[in-house]
């Protein structure tokens, strides 16, 4: 089938052309014609097959088709809303190649950067509106942004937005949505916890399905590394180096770890970079841009941050944890082979995750093949409840001994300024200031009220001579009683 039969218009198709796009994916070809219908849309399919453009292109179409031609003030009509920021980039990005021949206006927005250029936007009009949960939520309580003219409402990645805590964000949406509405609902996965929250969303909608739920695609090879815990960096050192990768994409549990696997990379002459929630919105776009320019080797991502790499021809996906959620390695491996193209996935094993491992394979309905060239085999058994218990207590306790030791750092202000000061330097310090003829800090109180009446004393204009000195010299209550030939005298103090 070509993009011709689903009765596209002619500005969409002649943008598809320049894309080089001429058949629509599985996903895109039995969504697109439900969604111009006006039909609400349950819509499941893997990362990478092309969900964005088969929610994007009707949109357009059906916007495009009621405003044209008219020069009134763009009203908001569709909402796209996603989990991640870099997932909301890349559907405006789709949306503005899509629609760059119509008179379409589109915006995106996001947190972790300052919202005025946002707000700027926004105030200019626009048809569609692409939006991550919280900044949505913010810019409404702010007044910026009204719900009530919206005719379609897109919930993009609807499995990762409940799996990172935004439920009770979509459940605020929903109330604030017009009730007659269209609704397209798509995800990756579709667990009971997916379906229970699609049902209050969705009106008799469509169901579209163009593989099993949790199924990963038939275009990546996949592959397992079965080695120890203290083996992984050496070993993803190995794959690197003898698959001669030059551009791959390594998941890490969490935050600290892609620091730490990309630290360790750059030590070996690898240019890496790492993305995570504590990175700057700038900084995971710089890396992120020089990734997709090949400047960067090695991308090291946390699941959340991943969500949203959309790469043409990514090869190479390497698990340096195995994930403890089945349905997260499915997404994690839908980076590499999109669109049909040929893609890889690497996982390397350490004895605890080797449980995971099975849960994958079950939830996926296939084995996967273990390479047994491995100059790094696993030796090492998975640790016993009770090994496992005073791990983790052993761990916990390294965790709180460095935040505490960081703590006490910041609090000294860092260096040789957090030190308690020595009896030795308070005596060279009294020295000091001995030698300056200023007050040592060993003096008693009442040395210090002399100083300070003698000072006082000083600021008394009592003779011609004398030259007054400060605020009280210069119109105080002191000078309230001075006589005329001195204030004469001394003018320019006093005005």
């Amino acid at each position: 089938m070509k993009f011709e039969n689903l009765d596209i218009i002619e500005p969409i198709m002649k943008a598809l052309k320049d894309k080089g796009y001429s058949e629509p994916t599985p996903i895109q070809e039995k969504a697109i014609p439900h969604v111009l219908q006006r039909k609400d849309v349950l819509g499941c399919a893997q990362t990478g097959t092309g969900k964005t453009a088969a929610f994007s292109i009707p949109i357009i179409q059906l916007i495009h088709q009621k405003e044209k031609g008219s020069n009134d003030f763009p009203v908001l009509r569709s909402l796209i809303v996603t989990p991640t920021r870099e997932l909301a980039i890349q559907i405006e990005e789709n949306i503005e190649a899509y629609s760059k021949y119509t008179d379409i206006k589109h915006a995106v927005i996001f947190g972790g950067v300052k919202q005025g250029s946002q707000v700027a936007q926004l105030k200019r009009g626009v048809h569609i509106l692409v939006a991550t949960p919280g900044r949505l939520l913010d810019l409404i309580g702010q007044g910026f942004i009204k719900l009530d003219t919206i005719k379609l409402f897109v919930l993009d990645e609807a499995d990762r937005m409940l799996d990172m805590g935004f439920i009770n964000d979509i459940k605020k949406l929903i109330a604030l949505l017009p009730e007659k509405r269209q609704s397209l609902f798509f995800s990756a996965t579709m667990p009971s916890n997916i379906v229970k929250l699609s049902n209050t969303i969705l009106n008799n909608p469509i169901k579209v399905e163009v593989t099993p739920a949790s199924s990963t695609a038939e275009t990546v090879n996949q592959s397992l590394y079965y080695t120890n815990r203290t083996s992984k960096n050496d070993l993803l050192l190995h794959i690197i180096n003898e698959k001669n990768l030059d551009q791959v994409l390594v998941f890490s549990r969490t935050k600290h770890g892609a620091d730490r696997i990309a630290r360790n990379l750059k030590k070996k002459n690898i240019n890496s970079a790492s993305i995570h929630g504590d990175k700057a919105q700038n900084q995971r776009q710089k890396a992120l841009q020089q990734f997709k320019e090949g400047k960067v080797k090695v991308l090291v991502a946390t699941d959340i941050a991943a969500r949203g790499i959309d790469i043409d021809k990514l090869k190479y996906v390497i698990n340096f944890d195995v994930p403890n959620v089945p349905e997260t390695y499915v997404h994690r491996i839908g980076r590499s082979g999109r669109a049909g193209e040929e893609g890889n996935a690497i996982s390397i094993c350490e004895p605890e995750e080797n449980a995971h491992v099975k849960d994958i394979q079950k939830l996926i309905g296939r084995k996967i093949e273990v390479i047994e060239d491995n100059p790094f085999p696993q030796t090492e058994k998975p640790m016993t409840a009770a090994e496992k218990a005073e791990w983790n207590k052993e761990k916990q306790r390294k965790k709180q001994e460095f935040f505490a030791n960081r703590n006490k750092n910041r609090a000294g202000g860092g260096g040789s300024r957090g030190k308690a000061k020595s009896p030795k330097n308070k005596d060279s310090r009294d020295k000091k200031d001995k030698r300056k003829g200023g007050p040592a800090k060993d003096k008693d109180e009442s040395s210090k009220n002399k100083n300070r009446n003698r000072r006082r004393d000083d600021n008394k204009p009592k003779k011609e001579e004398e030259k007054p000195y400060g605020k009280k010299a210069s119109g105080g209550k002191r000078t309230k009683n001075m006589p005329e030939g001195l204030k004469k005298k001394y003018k320019w103090a006093l005005e």
